[in-house]
């Protein structure tokens, strides 16, 4: 039996083919304007990998903040529970899975999980672009800097800038000032994963933050952010294989308890 998770945020559109030995294939492509195309096309991309067509698959499962935007789904659940379950079934080699943050483009979200792997409470970021994907893209373009060589290059970072404003547009234009002061860039960047990781830290400590943290979504590919939320945090985080598919395959997952339901 094959099934799929499609998960589309505002950023991206992943796509997840799921079958009864594990991961077949996965694709993601921006979400641009129409969420519908970018998931079938997020989706036919992962089916060819998986070498098998769309009539193949048994359930299709929609997550994310497009999830209804889409018109090929069986079936759809909240990024939530799609994150909580890709996260328990991905697992830890630091133990239980109790808290997951998910930094993606345009939110950050926190789920702390019971003993047991069920969501006990979460708290959400979605009202400013602070402390997500979207900030620290605006943060690297001030600094004319790629997303990748900006995730390195604050790990060089001796003396870390301080970055008083958590408004993407009051700390870009203090970015501007550090810069007119010929603040090393490395320094910049490290202030700026500080000031996005305190914010982070603070939102999970205030949902009841728990080891063993499991920190997924684009961000996470960000690794001078996970050091800054490491130090924050004050105890270290585990970023799985695929970060950025967690939602996806948790949403095949279900798909796959839903499918076997039907037979």
């Amino acid at each position: 039996m094959i099934v799929a998770g499609v998960d589309i945020g505002s950023v991206a559109a992943k796509a997840v083919v799921l079958g009864e030995g594990g991961l077949f294939s996965s694709h993601v492509v921006p979400t641009g304007a129409d969420c519908n195309a970018a998931a079938e096309h997020a989706l036919a991309v992962a089916l060819e990998g998986a070498h098998c067509r769309r009539e193949d698959l048994a359930f299709i499962m929609a997550t994310g903040y497009g999830r209804r935007a889409i018109s090929f789904g069986n079936g759809s659940v909240t990024e939530i529970t799609a994150n909580a379950r890709g996260a328990v079934h991905l697992g830890s080699p630091m133990g239980k899975v109790r808290t997951i943050i998910n930094v993606g483009g345009q939110d950050t979200k926190i789920i702390v999980l019971d003993d047991g792997g069920t969501i006990a409470n979460f708290v959400m970021n979605d009202k400013c672009a602070a402390g997500t994907g979207r900030f620290l893209e605006v943060m690297s373009q001030a600094l004319q800097e790629t997303i990748e060589s900006f995730s390195h290059l604050s790990l060089k970072s001796k003396n870390p800038a301080v970055i008083n404003s958590t408004c993407t547009v009051f700390a870009e234009s203090e970015v501007v000032s550090l810069i007119a002061q010929k603040v090393p860039k490395e320094d910049i960047i490290a202030g700026i994963h500080k000031s996005v990781a305190k914010r982070i830290s603070d939102m999970a400590n205030a949902a009841g933050l728990k080891d063993v943290v499991f920190f997924d979504g684009g961000g996470a590919k960000n690794i001078g952010l996970r050091k800054a939320l490491e130090v924050e945090l004050g105890r270290q985080v585990f970023v799985p294989n695929i970060p950025q598919f967690t939602v996806a395959l948790g949403a095949a997952l279900i798909a796959y308890d839903r499918a076997k339901r039907k037979f």
